[in-house]
């Protein structure tokens, strides 16, 4: 085992055994958590199910009204009747009351159609909803995925820094005893510091950047952002993907795009609607009515009547101001706009495609490059340690290995994960964001 290889391992074991027991989340947990507790997707679903609910016949005007009134008036008053034959009656504090009560039914039987517009209009709306979800939910998980892998690359960073932070404590424990045998100056000593210094700053910014990573992991999967975690080593790259069936999964299930097509559908139900206020409407009313009156001075001192009432109403709308053909143009001009939308969606979904894809195979490229790049550096660092030990290099030529090593893992890691955000955003464009 080289030197090297026992540092890592050192660091692996001892480096982290300081801490605690941490709760480790793996990838599908922290989705699961999210679609649980995150508040934008309880919302988002809370407004799905709303639209899911508006859809009914009666809210779309095809069912009767059915009231049930009652109205009582009562009055006190001082009243005089001057009759024909000149006689007149008068009482004062006279009492009128009066009581109305009964069932009523009022039903629009046709409004031109509008009705079933308006029921076709309230199932675009529920699908619309549902679209709106679909897209919540994948932003959710495209940044779940972006965030959790960020850790991941971020842990493989401290561990990079770890391992440099224990080879510089050795490089400067060598410059000391050298120092005090004779065999180096304290300039040597003293660069030696100043490179673990800063090796030991470069740690401290990359702690407190993984915390507060770890805090906004913990905001989107909404529990208390102190509570302590850690994700696992890897990073995974789905290196299958290929653009035409993206494409193809684009055109049905991208939440924009299906979104601009349901918009385009409403638009034109209402156009329907509107064009519905040619027609005639036409009401039936019915109802069962009781009224009592009772009056102190007059020639009938109680009134009562019951029984049913029935009817019907009709109206045509012959001249509103030209509202109607203007009402038309613009509900017109809105279904063109919407079509615009929705082909200017589609080139800007297929050009998004195009660009993310060729970024995707970039990285992927770039990922094998950077995998032998931190093998040529893990094995140039091994020979420099070496050779530093028994003095025949310098102590720059051994920093500038050590630099190339860490920064080599850092790239790697990097690589690694910009790939990974290239396959999500692949992903989320296709509207097929999973766990894998």
């Amino acid at each position: 085992m080289t030197q090297l290889k026992f540092i890592i391992i050192s660091i692996l074991f001892l480096g982290f055994n300081h801490v605690k027991a941490q709760e480790i989340i793996t990838f599908e947990l922290a989705v699961k958590l999210a679609l649980e507790n995150n508040y934008e997707i309880k919302i988002a679903s809370n407004n799905s199910l709303i639209a899911t609910t508006n859809v009914a016949i009666g809210n779309a005007g095809m069912l009767p009204t059915v009231a049930a009134t009652i109205t009582a008036n009562n009055r006190v008053q001082n009243s005089s009747q001057t009759l024909q034959s000149g006689v007149v009656n008068a009482l004062d504090n006279a009492k009128n009351n009066s009581l109305n009560y009964g069932v009523n039914l009022d039903w629009t039987v046709f409004d031109g159609f509008r009705m079933f517009a308006r029921l076709d209009q309230l199932k675009e709306l529920q699908k619309l909803g549902e679209t709106q979800l679909k897209q919540t939910l994948l932003t959710k998980i495209s940044a779940i995925t972006t965030t959790y892998f960020d850790l991941v690359q971020q842990q493989q960073q401290l561990k990079a820094l770890d391992s440099t932070i224990v080879i510089s404590n050795q490089r400067l424990a060598l410059a000391q005893n050298r120092f005090v045998i004779g065999k180096a100056s304290k300039l040597e000593v003293l660069n030696a510091q100043v490179d673990l210094n800063t090796d030991q700053v470069a740690l401290l910014r990359q702690k407190e950047l993984y915390a507060n990573t770890k805090i906004l992991m913990n905001q989107i999967i909404a529990r208390d952002t102190k509570t302590d975690f850690k994700v696992m080593d890897a990073i995974q790259v789905d290196a299958s993907l290929q653009l035409t069936e993206l494409r193809v999964l684009a055109e049905k299930q991208n939440p924009q795009l299906v979104a601009q097509i349901i918009a385009n559908k409403v638009a034109e139900l209402q156009l329907k609607q509107v064009k519905a206020n040619r027609y005639p409407i036409v009401r039936l009313s019915t109802g069962y009515n009781l009224s009592e009156t009772q009056a102190s001075l007059g020639f009938a001192t109680a009134t009562t009547a019951k029984g049913f009432n029935y009817g019907f109403s009709a109206a045509l709308p012959l001249f509103d101001g030209f509202a109607q053909n203007r009402n038309e143009k613009i509900a017109q001009l809105q279904i063109d706009n919407s079509r615009l939308t929705m082909d200017q969606q589609k080139l800007a979904l297929e050009s998004q495609l195009a660009t993310s894809y060729q970024t995707y195979l970039t990285n992927l490229d770039l990922i094998r490059l950077e995998e032998k790049n931190e093998a040529i550096a893990k094995q140039n660092l091994a020979i420099t340690l070496d050779k530093f030990k028994i003095g025949t290099i310098t102590t720059l030529e051994f920093r500038t290995a050590q630099l190339n090593y860490v920064n080599a893992k850092v790239r790697n890691s990097n690589a690694q994960f910009q790939a990974k955000l290239s396959e999500i955003a692949l992903k989320e464009l296709a509207g097929s964001i999973n766990l894998n």
